[in-house]
């Protein structure tokens, strides 16, 4: 990985400068590269095109188009510049830089196929004639962003409250509606639905109507923030006679204020494999544990039971396993996004099974 120079780069050209001295310092010790820079800019011109010279004389050129900041929303205007400028140099590749690129738009930059680098290092270059690979990863978080400016983020309560509404209510939405449903304030729900606007996640439609293209999109970009080990208090407990006695326990115990999330609860809805322990959220873990017959241990636990950080998580539960609480599909698929072993595995079968099924858990 590159470090960044200790200067922000505050003009385009200065941009520029900055990542191709990245690109260069990645290349192969017998490649070169030049760097043209367009001299009178013109409209729908290039920035920049570098040129990389193999030891044999193959070249690739890289139609560059550089901004200081750019948004997910803005990979489409992107990849539509670029498709127009590299039309005018054949068999050439478009890319993009920037001072600082973050995750969500990187993402949407690689799925476009275009090209990128920022001035901290994170960068993607591929080309298939002569064949070039080169990945690496800079900053995972602006370090030139000004004191007092918002946070690209969706931790925090309020936020998961807007994004399980928009998730499991197919929209479109009305800000009051969303408001009142989520039982988050109107400030709240503006900054996220904003914050949502920026990453390509949500648009407006017609008379201000919000629509989520993609809700699967959606609880991905949540679980960067929103994780089941990390955001609630969690609790270790051993269930002596096992998973199917567990599940006995809950249809029998008066407890009431849990839900069963991970594994078990996706096999409600995509059977695999018999899960090898247990996640459940439970508003008081020791009483639940105690109620349930459970042992509390610092190794070996087959049951995890988390005090949710956010109440959220306990909305729309639902029923299986013969009178079982499981969180809601999509709080359980993004529980499974940052699991252990096959977890993020499981969550993607069922993501397959919700996109199938949508207006059984919608």
């Amino acid at each position: 990985m590159v470090e960044r120079g200790p200067s922000e780069p505050r003009t385009v050209n200065e941009v520029l400068s900055a990542c191709s001295a990245i690109i260069r310092d990645h290349l192969p010790s017998t490649w070169s590269l030049t760097s043209t820079p367009a001299q009178t800019p013109e409209r729908g011109s290039a920035d920049a095109t570098l040129s990389l010279l193999t030891p044999d004389g193959q070249e690739i050129t890289l139609v560059v188009e550089a901004k200081r900041l750019i948004e997910a929303r803005d990979v489409a205007a992107i990849r539509a510049q670029l498709a127009h400028r590299t039309g005018q140099h054949p068999d050439s590749v478009g890319m993009f830089m920037a001072r600082y690129l973050s995750r969500s738009t990187r993402e949407a930059l690689a799925q476009a196929g275009i090209a990128f680098v920022d001035a901290t290092g994170n960068m993607l270059v591929r080309a298939e004639s002569p064949a070039l690979f080169i990945s690496d990863r800079g900053a995972d978080s602006d370090p030139w962003r000004g004191p007092g400016r918002p946070r690209a983020t969706l931790q925090g309560e309020p936020a998961a409250k807007v994004v399980r509404a928009l998730a499991d209510i197919a929209g479109p939405w009305r800000i009051r509606d969303l408001v009142e449903t989520s039982s988050t304030s109107t400030g709240s729900v503006y900054r996220v639905i904003e914050f949502l606007e920026a990453e390509a996640l949500a648009v407006r439609e017609g008379k201000g109507l919000i629509h989520i293209p993609d809700w699967a999109a959606l609880l991905r970009r949540w679980s960067h923030d929103y994780q089941f080990l990390r955001t609630n208090k969690i609790t270790r407990w051993i269930a002596p006679r096992g998973l199917p006695s567990l599940l006995d326990a809950m249809r029998t115990s008066p407890i009431d204020q849990y839900a069963l999330t991970g594994s078990m609860a996706a096999g409600a809805w995509e059977p695999h494999a018999p899960a090898r322990s247990a996640m459940v959220y439970a508003t008081e873990p020791e009483h639940t544990a105690a109620a349930w017959g459970l042992r509390p241990t610092d190794a070996g636990a087959n049951v995890l039971i988390a005090e949710p950080a956010y109440p959220v998580v306990l909305v729309r539960r639902v029923k299986a396993f013969d009178g079982v609480s499981l969180a809601a599909p999509a709080q359980v698929a993004v529980d499974l996004m940052t699991g252990p072993g096959r977890a993020p595995a499981e969550a993607e079968e069922l993501l397959n099974w919700m996109e199938h099924h949508e207006k059984t858990w919608r």
